[in-house]
């Protein structure tokens, strides 16, 4: 369903019972809501959750913002290197307040709050900026962007801005699993067949490239969170692959140092992506974070 957030008409998916408590997951750069694995979803509606995912806007079903044109990647990430100010069509501050926008439109006075990636970025300006909202936050696979830490290696970077040769299926397909290899969890090697079928229903709900651009000019031109993270009061876990090549490990440590009372777990042989093997884990993990607001 689709519902009116911040003025961004924003996609919803809620699953879980009505009067489940309620839990909100923010994917990251270019990710639609379906980022989200089904099997995650459902362990989290085992635990007694109400489930909401959401296309965070320019992406999948949500609202788009091709009026702001196509940036340059590329002059955006050199600014950000140079500490000058990017120029971008929106900021990750608007993100999160479309996710908070979602929360009003389903009538949710307080929720748990989980991101991934860049959504982690968003997650954590929700929960500064609006602590009674949030009861309890899960960051995932996130960084403060603080300028100190740890960069991945420049082929990892490449892989990220590298684009399909064509804007087909086949190509799209080989491409990101090309990109999904270079990110992934060592530890936990994906099952080809299961990555093919998702990034199928993914480019057939909605290809939108320019979008995942835009978003990507937002997070240069967030820079340094660390100034917002003494601001965050609710109980924080922080949950991080140990060989993440894309966020390097040191980047949780940073997080769990900057934000009171966070928790980090650290899982080795976890990359940059949402291994099925590690779901129960990270389920479990989001579900002792939130028992821990309760306490």
């Amino acid at each position: 369903m689709q519902v009116q957030a911040n003025g961004v008409a924003i996609e919803v998916d809620v699953q879980g019972p009505e009067q489940g408590d309620p839990l909100l997951l923010i994917m990251g750069l270019g990710m639609q809501l379906i980022g989200w694995p089904d099997e995650l979803v459902q362990l989290l509606v085992q635990r007694g959750f109400r489930v909401i995912r959401h296309d965070n806007r320019d992406v999948g079903l949500s609202q788009g913002f091709d009026r702001h044109g196509v940036p340059n990647v590329l002059v955006a990430a050199l600014r950000h290197r140079l500490r000058l100010r990017v120029n971008a069509p929106y900021r990750i501050a608007d993100m999160a307040a479309d996710a908070l926008g979602v929360l009003d439109a389903l009538g949710i006075e307080r929720a748990h709050v989980c991101g991934a990636s860049m959504g982690g970025m968003i997650a954590q300006h929700l929960a500064a900026k609006h602590p009674r909202r949030v009861k309890s936050l899960t960051l995932i696979m996130t960084t403060s962007g603080a300028r100190h830490l740890l960069q991945p290696k420049p082929a990892v970077v490449r892989a990220l801005l590298s684009r399909p040769k064509r804007a087909d299926l086949p190509a799209y397909t080989a491409h990101m699993s090309q990109v999904l290899k270079v990110i992934g969890s060592p530890g936990f090697p994906a099952d080809p067949q299961r990555v093919q079928q998702r990034l199928r229903q993914s480019f057939e709900r909605a290809y939108r490239p320019t979008g995942t651009a835009r978003q990507l000019v937002a997070v240069a031109a967030d820079g340094d969170r660390s100034p917002l993270l003494h601001r965050i009061v609710a109980p924080t876990r922080v949950i991080h692959g140990e060989a993440d090549p894309l966020v390097p490990v040191p980047a949780a440590h940073d997080l769990a140092a900057k934000i009171p009372g966070a928790v980090a777990d650290i899982v080795p042989g976890m990359g940059h992506d949402l291994p099925l093997p590690l779901l129960p884990r990270i389920a479990d993990g989001i579900a002792a974070n939130a028992a821990r607001q309760s306490a």
